[in-house]
């Protein structure tokens, strides 16, 4: 079985917040779309205003007017709204650029990437770094004197901090050269800073700090390395994780998200920076199987999101009845960036948990790739013969599998696959969709952050459950193999998601096409499992192959055509076994024509086809005999042999290596198939 784990291939953390991708392309269609058009103008022309005041109005009311608002936002970008705040980082008056900083962090969360990508390259961390050493010398102060400075003047300092972390870290995950232009400035011990002294902070600053020091040790050997070297970082997210602190007061549920949140964070960070050198006090902790799987199995399976979805609708409903912000903006009063109404505030407390969700369902699909990586692509010089041109002709006698999952090792070192079927369960609620999962047909869901998230847990959850059955499947157990109603229950379960996503997919609904894309993988690890006990329906049979026909993905192909090998091997649906043996025919190349499905597609074709045809013992071998499939088979070999030749050795070792296995155990197969006399 093609390997398809997701592990930490540049995972992104701030899925866009409030996706534009159902507007039309450029700036007139914002500007037609927007209700706050006239409004942009006065705002740009303000922040260049000689008046401090209007300076940080401006700046104030760039939060306002771009929420859950698109148009306004892409209108705003379009006028180098980044630009004039990123000058304002460097304001001579304080409060303007605690503002401009504000807004900057509520456009990095909201716009996403390309936005991010547009700050670093207006030279957003010349500013930011300066920033970093101006707050330790405050942080030190505030915890080592409380009293110099004014609780106001404190809660200042830490909202200011609390945005210069985000905006750092949505940096981070923008590129890899804004990653190593990040890397210079050694954040590790400041983000560390914070989470040591979190008795003594609010919470929401320590979280920031936490976040980007998650986005930042992922797959970053710099920062992993930092973070390693001293082991009082690892005591201290051990103690967080391990925290049993109760929470009291009339912030207590608020408060409780938020350390849950952080615990989950600390969490991450063990995960992606483990395992540890001595001496350290995370020394020898599985942290797969002692920390990360008995802290987030609970927070992924206490939500219920119908519940959220249907308290969202309820709260934007609410919310529609208040006025709007940008009504409440005068120079007299300007509220701060993050002035929110009750109801906004409640809107907000549940997106963050929401996050929390997704977060823990981003570790757990880590932890539950027990898969080993590739090994590395040993260099070739150049002008090295490919091995192929000297052994082309030569062919292997013995049959072998060719899915080659039986000398897969169970672990990893993280955890093993003993402890993942208890996850199937949660997961299995959390791919389901619901009222607002989704944007409507062209247009803007009612409340976009939730949309946002509730989707992304979809795809999380079947990212998760992707490595999970890939896993089982890798390591084959006779118990769970016979337990056939809990496979067909998965199976339906998996399909209900997919067929509750539909297949009319617009402009805007992404997501959808994620869901599927990754749900075919999670079908083909049930399959794998439960290889011949599924009985195929037509319908999903004509769906696979309408998507292994329509998708240019040579990854989906392939996992479209591993499920349908899995169906067809069910021993009594002869009728369904010859319709996807002839779409599996369709794609092999013939004596005159190349196959047009990719290089990757047609090696797993010549793998099902074989795994399939292997009995001919099985009843549904009839089809092989009557269609003279050997036929097509033999007419199919020199293409083979030039597509797996075509193969770059140097790029693609492990795809040249299952490819000349393949091609062997083509020629094989067909020998043997001769050899029957039937």
């Amino acid at each position: 079985m093609g390997k398809s784990q997701k592990k930490r291939s540049m995972r992104r953390h701030n899925p866009m917040r409030v996706p534009d991708s159902h507007l039309p392309k450029g700036l007139e269609s914002a500007a037609s779309s927007s209700p706050k058009n006239e409004a942009v103008l006065p705002i740009i022309q303000k922040l260049e205003n000689p008046d401090a005041s209007e300076r940080k109005w401006a700046c104030v009311a760039v939060s306002n007017l771009i929420q859950n608002d698109p148009s306004t936002r892409r209108l705003l970008q379009g006028k180098n709204v980044v630009g004039a705040l990123i000058t304002r980082l460097s304001d001579s008056e304080e409060e303007v650029w605690i503002e401009a900083a504000g807004a900057l962090r509520n456009l990095c969360i909201d716009g996403g990437y390309d936005i991010c990508a547009e700050m670093y390259n207006k030279n957003i961390l010349a500013p930011l770094k300066a920033f970093v050493p101006k707050i330790s010398t405050a942080l030190s102060q505030f915890l080592e004197s409380p009293k110099t400075a004014p609780e106001n003047a404190q809660k200042v300092v830490y909202e200011f901090t609390e945005n210069v972390n985000t905006i750092l870290w949505c940096l981070s995950e923008t590129s890899n050269k804004a990653l190593n232009a990040i890397n210079q400035i050694n954040l590790v011990p400041f983000l560390m800073s914070f989470l040591a002294a979190r008795a003594k902070l609010p919470i929401a600053t320590v979280t920031a700090a936490a976040q980007c020091l998650y986005v930042l040790t992922d797959d970053n050997q710099p920062a992993i390395d930092e973070l390693r070297s001293n082991a009082a970082y690892s005591t201290c997210l051990l103690e967080i994780v391990h925290d049993k602190g109760n929470v009291t007061g009339k912030d207590k549920e608020v408060f409780g998200d938020r350390m849950t949140t952080l615990k989950v964070l600390s969490s991450g960070i063990l995960s992606n920076v483990s395992p540890f050198p001595p001496p350290n006090a995370a020394l020898g902790v599985d942290v797969g199987k002692e920390i990360v799987l008995p802290l987030l199995q609970p927070v992924v399976a206490a939500v219920s999101l119908t519940e959220s979805s249907a308290l969202a609708e309820s709260l934007v409903v609410k919310l529609a009845l208040e006025p709007p912000q940008i009504e409440k903006l005068s120079l007299k009063n300007a509220p701060k960036s993050d002035h929110r109404s009750d109801t906004e505030i409640e809107l907000d407390h549940l997106e963050n948990k929401l996050r929390t969700v997704q977060l823990a369902l981003e570790i757990l699909t880590g932890v539950c790739a027990t898969l080993p990586d590739p090994d590395p692509i040993p260099e070739v010089q150049e002008g090295e013969p490919d091995a192929e041109e000297d052994n082309d002709s030569e062919i292997e006698e013995d049959m072998t599998d060719g899915m080659a999952l039986d000398d897969v090792p169970m672990t990893n070192g993280t955890t093993t696959t003993s402890h993942l079927p208890a996850l199937v369960e949660p997961l299995i609620a959390l791919i389901q969709p619901v009222r607002l999962s989704f944007p409507p047909t062209a247009g803007q869901s009612p409340h976009p952050p939730t949309t946002s998230v509730l989707s992304a847990i979809h795809v999380s959850a079947f990212e998760c459950l992707n490595n999970i059955f890939l896993s089982l499947s890798a390591s084959p157990s006779s118990g769970l193999a016979a337990a056939s109603a809990s496979g067909k229950k998965l199976w339906d379960s998996v399909w209900a998601a997919l067929g509750s996503v539909g297949t009319e997919i617009t402009r805007g609904q992404e997501r959808k096409q994620e869901m599927w894309e990754i749900g075919v993988g999670v079908l083909w690890g049930i399959g794998n499992i439960w290889k011949g006990i599924l009985v195929p329906e037509e319908d999903q049979i004509q769906l696979l192959i309408q998507l292994c026909n329509s998708s240019t993905d040579h990854a989906i192909r392939v996992k479209c055509i591993g499920t349908l090998e899995c169906l067809a091997q069910h021993p009594q649906s002869i009728d369904a076994n010859r319709v996807i043996a002839m779409h599996l025919l369709s794609i092999l190349p013939t004596s005159t024509a190349p196959s047009t499905y990719g290089t990757e597609p047609l090696i797993q074709t010549v793998s099902a086809l074989i795994d399939i045809y292997s009995d001919e013992n099985l009843p549904y071998d009839i089809n092989f005999r009557q269609g003279n499939f050997v036929q097509r088979l033999v007419d199919s070999v020199e293409g083979v042999r030039k597509a797996v030749r075509a193969i770059d050795r140097r790029k693609e070792r492990d795809l040249k290596l299952r490819g000349e296995e393949m091609r062997d155990n083509l020629i094989a197969f067909i020998k043997y198939r001769r050899a029957l006399k039937f």
